[in-house]
């Protein structure tokens, strides 16, 4: 990892450290174009083609059988079928109490106006299923959905070398009760969410990260002429730790080995006054690679990664806000006194216990978060975004006079006499 000392850097040395690797698909975008449209024109056919083309797998059926579905649930041990389940429901609680509320007021006497919530009917959800198969990403998905009140939940996952999906996932989507499950990856099957295709059904709203050609497809598919509404662009993982002399080093490489293993894009950044915690998770972090099985691609997520020491918990807490993480652990001694200065990030974990995986995977929260420092403007996904506010509102002849007035005077002021006039008619109000 990269070492800088904040106070001796200049303000261009400094918003360099606020730039993240990867994120680009000027390079795809020629390939994700052509795939978006071979699956526009020939649906399941050109699912097919590019499947075979980039995932090296010709299926006739997109569907996993019934037998598929009961061998995963069989041959799982049970200790990892009660973990999904266990999960699930810290997950559901969380999210259960998300629930979006109506609202109804009274805007002036006789006019009343009201926002009603009604679930997104059809969603699309893509989980990522390669190198290593997300089921995690499926239960952050899909309990939300279903507490929304999705009508309908459509899976694509990526299959494997031999058209087999992982058990995991297959075990975890027929406990969620989604049955409307494909064996498909990349581009490809964020077009055939957003098209439809003889197999796949047009989804209203597509969800989930996954790789550059995913994110890329589902950019290209929220503008037209597709306009299939998106989540968020997933960019590459990362994770901020603030942490002073009161953290535990071996903890804190723990910590960014376990987001750097995400992939080679992924950025990992540790921000503290301690010089000695600094040298101290370097030596703990190297001792702990010689035994990561992935740990190829962590030492290439660290080459982009940073070290940094800062005055204080203050200024690193200053230099998190401006960074905008996706993750950020705050591992000092007074870690809840701190929650009141933290105005970006995506998901928080507060004291030296409360570990990033324990998000990503069980505690409630969800992991699919912004990245890129989109986090100063927005947050992670919740019920609400499977849902869609409405607007009501209704006038009465108490009310009518005065709202007519008011709105046929700003009408003229903007020149639209049609508006004004459409005013004027229902209202008392002539002059």
């Amino acid at each position: 990892m990269k070492k800088f000392d904040y106070r001796s850097l200049n303000q261009s040395q400094r918003n360099a450290l606020l730039k993240r690797p990867g994120g680009e698909f000027t390079d795809i975008m020629p390939t994700v174009k052509e795939v978006l449209l071979g699956v526009s024109q020939h649906g399941d056919d050109g699912v097919r083609q590019y499947s075979r083309q980039f995932d090296g797998v010709d299926l006739s059926s997109f569907r996993p059988t019934e037998d598929e579905f009961a061998r995963a649930k069989s041959s799982l041990q049970e200790d990892t079928k009660q973990a999904i389940l266990d999960a699930a429901v810290s997950i559901r609680t969380y999210h259960a109490a998300q629930f979006p509320q109506s609202i109804e007021i009274q805007t002036r006497p006789g006019v009343e106006c009201r926002l009603e919530w009604r679930p997104i009917r059809r969603v699309g959800l893509y989980v990522p299923g390669g190198s290593a198969p997300l089921v995690s990403t499926l239960l952050m998905l899909a309990i939300p959905a279903r507490i929304a009140g999705c009508e309908e939940i459509v899976l694509c996952t990526p299959p494997q070398r031999d058209g087999s999906v992982s058990n995991e996932i297959l075990f975890a989507a027929d406990e969620l009760g989604i049955h409307s499950l494909f064996k498909i990856g990349g581009a490809q099957a964020v077009g055939a969410m957003a098209c439809g295709t003889e197999t796949v059904p047009k989804v209203d709203k597509i969800f989930g990260p996954g790789n550059r050609y995913v994110s890329a497809a589902k950019a290209l598919v929220a503008l037209p002429p597709y306009n299939v509404p998106i989540d968020m662009i997933a960019g590459p993982t990362e994770l901020l730790i603030i942490a002073d002399n009161s953290s535990d080093p071996k903890w804190i490489a723990s910590d960014l080995l376990s987001q750097a293993e995400h992939g080679v894009d992924s950025q990992v950044v540790l921000v503290t006054p301690s010089s000695s915690l600094a040298i101290e998770v370097e030596q703990s972090i190297e001792e702990q690679l010689s035994s990561l099985p992935r740990s190829t691609i962590a030492r290439q997520a660290l080459e982009s990664s940073a070290i940094i020491l800062v005055g204080s918990v203050d200024e690193a807490i200053e230099f998190s806000n401006q960074y905008a993480p996706e993750h950020l652990i705050i591992a000092t001694d007074s870690a809840s006194s701190l929650t009141g200065k933290i105005t970006n990030a995506g998901s928080v974990f507060l004291g030296p216990l409360t570990s990033v995986v324990f998000g990503d995977y069980a505690s409630g929260t969800n992991h699919t978060l912004p990245t890129g420092g989109s986090a100063s403007a927005t947050g992670g996904l919740t019920v609400g975004s499977f849902m869609k506010p409405i607007f009501f509102q209704t006038v009465s002849e108490k009310g009518l006079n005065s709202l007519a007035k008011t709105t046929a005077i700003l009408a003229e002021a903007e020149g639209l006499e049609g508006h004004a006039r459409a005013a004027r008619m229902r209202g008392t109000y002539r002059d």
